[in-house]
């Protein structure tokens, strides 16, 4: 699940969910809300320091007009009913995260933000390593940790595909374990699991689930190398043990998808897309209950920490502890296996993928030439190096619900990636169209090298499953010339395309503020769901 999407048997700590912040112990009137919010431009409003109690930096949330709308409304909502509303809307969250000890420059939010847990779901902060008082926080990471997107080409066009479609998403279907209860294929005892947990991708190398260049086309070379497996639970390896490589439910998905567009004929070259039709298959998977867990048992220390340390918070879902603390440097180091999980979990999809595709086109992989275009993460913590005004600092960058987008030159992406920056991969929503941008300057600058990662709820999971019928949007997905494989049609309602924004508006949003750039436009053709 992107962001903070939160099952219930996790949400011991939902408990905490405080509508009464500092700033709201008298309530103010939607009017008076909105005099702390200034249009910057066409595509931002920055959140003035006052908003909330307690802000160090002021917050900046990036949309445009029509979006804009919608986070306006929610904040609306929420000043009418008060505390009765029984949640934070997208840009007080963003205001609180503004109050935490250590953040530097602004806290950010991308054009797919919604309320979330703690943090909003497209929230950026970062913090300076080497203030002793600053934060690391699991709101700011998710439940769902490196839940993210890989994208993978081949060299079959739409017209090859179009006959075998039904074929090709069954063979999807049968291949990749699918929804709540799926559990995977491939044979993991304890001691193998702690392995993965340490190695990530490596350890997909080394027992031939991967291509040695799938590891370089990953975020962090698919692994964290502060992983330490002993402060993972058991209980969070009891859950994760039976399900790698395996795809899980709700917003997750495997895609197969035709470009539709290419807008940079140079990067999407760069890329081995070089024409309009060329099909690709997109996966977006987390670290599953693995990764549940470990966020849900971290809530519970730094409960203890912030009481031993004395900390208050506007939120108490913003639990948080020291950077440095043992309970900060514990949760990071099992935050690291979690995102080392994803990345096995992600690749060991991809050698399903492989396996499906070659066993429907009487090819193999290599003669598909399915090579990993990039692998992006968007619910992480990293120790990155960004400049600060005028000041290079080591910070602790937290993207919930929002994708790393480095420039041009930076040293941390491929070497295939120089010239044109690092590609981002912001999926749609089911039957809506998908995106490849890359990184610039101006996002480095200003958004910590952050940008979107989809399109983002615009109704509850809830009000979807109210409003919605699944056949109808069976039907509807149908009419599109989309075949969809799901485990749970009911399911189906949740993510359907009503349920989120516009993807297009949130890239155009991105794309016109400069903080990434449009590359390929993709179609999806069929969907393989939970």
């Amino acid at each position: 699940m992107s962001g903070g999407g939160v099952e219930k048997k996790d949400v011991e700590m939902m408990k905490l969910r405080k509508d009464d912040s500092a700033d709201d112990e008298k309530q103010r009137t939607y009017e008076e809300e909105c005099s702390y919010i200034e249009n910057r431009d066409p595509t931002s409003y920055v959140v003035k320091i006052g908003f909330v109690a307690n802000m160090r930096v002021p917050g900046i949330f990036y949309v445009n007009k029509f979006l804009a709308g919608l986070t306006f409304e929610e904040l609306k909502q929420h000043a009418e009913r008060g505390r009765a509303g029984g949640f934070l809307p997208a840009v007080k969250q963003i205001a609180n995260v503004a109050s935490l000890p250590g953040i530097v420059g602004r806290s950010i939010a991308l054009p797919d933000v919604h309320s979330g847990y703690g943090f909003a779901i497209g929230n950026v902060a970062a913090f300076d390593v080497n203030d002793p008082k600053a934060v690391v926080s699991p709101g700011g990471v998710g439940f769902d940790i490196n839940c993210g997107v890989r994208l993978v080409r081949t060299n079959l066009t739409e017209a090859e595909v179009q006959p075998l479609k039904e074929e090709v998403a069954q063979a999807l279907f049968d291949h990749i374990p699918v929804g709540v209860g799926g559990k995977g294929i491939i044979p993991v005892d304890a001691k193998t699991l702690d392995t993965a947990l340490e190695m990530g991708i490596d350890w997909c190398v080394r027992e031939g689930y991967a291509w040695i260049e799938d590891k370089e086309r990953c975020e962090e070379n698919g692994r964290m190398l502060n992983a330490d497996p002993s402060k993972v639970s058991q209980r969070a390896k009891k859950r994760g043990l039976p399900q790698m490589g395996t795809l899980g439910a709700g917003n997750h998905y495997a895609e197969i998808q035709v470009v539709d567009e290419i807008y940079d004929q140079f990067a999407a070259k760069k890329m081995g897309i070089d024409k309009i039709g060329q099909v690709v298959v997109m996966i977006h998977s987390g670290s599953r209950g693995l990764g549940h867990q470990v966020a849900t048992d971290a809530l519970v220390e730094m409960e203890k920490a912030m009481a031993k340390d004395g900390l208050e918070l506007n939120d108490r879902q913003l639990a948080c502890a020291r950077i440095n603390s043992q309970e900060g440097k514990d949760y990071l180091a099992a935050m690291a296996c979690a995102a080392n999980y994803a990345w096995v979990n992600r690749q060991s999809m991809t050698f399903l993928c492989r396996q499906a595709f070659a066993k429907t086109f009487n090819k193999t992989a290599e003669q598909l030439d399915m090579h990993v275009v990039y692998d992006v993460s968007h619910n992480i913590a990293k120790i990155e190096e960004h400049i600060v005004d005028g000041e290079l600092k080591t910070l602790l960058v937290h993207r919930k619900g929002s994708t790393r987008a480095f420039p041009p030159h930076h040293p941390l992406i491929p070497v295939d990636y120089q010239y044109t920056g690092q590609p981002v991969l912001v999926g749609g929503t089911m039957g809506t169209c998908s995106y490849v941008l890359t990184g610039t300057e101006k996002g480095m600058h200003e958004t910590f090298g952050s940008t979107c990662h989809g399109a983002g709820r615009a109704r509850s999971r809830h009000n979807s499953r109210q409003k919605l019928s699944y056949e109808q949007v069976l039907e509807n997905l149908k009419t599109k010339g989309i075949s969809i494989r799901v485990a749970s049609p009911k399911l189906v309602m949740e993510e359907a395309p009503e349920s989120y924004k516009d993807v297009t508006e949130v890239v155009d949003t991105c794309h016109d503020a400069g903080i990434s750039k449009k590359c390929v436009k993709l179609r999806p053709i069929a969907v393989i769901k939970g």
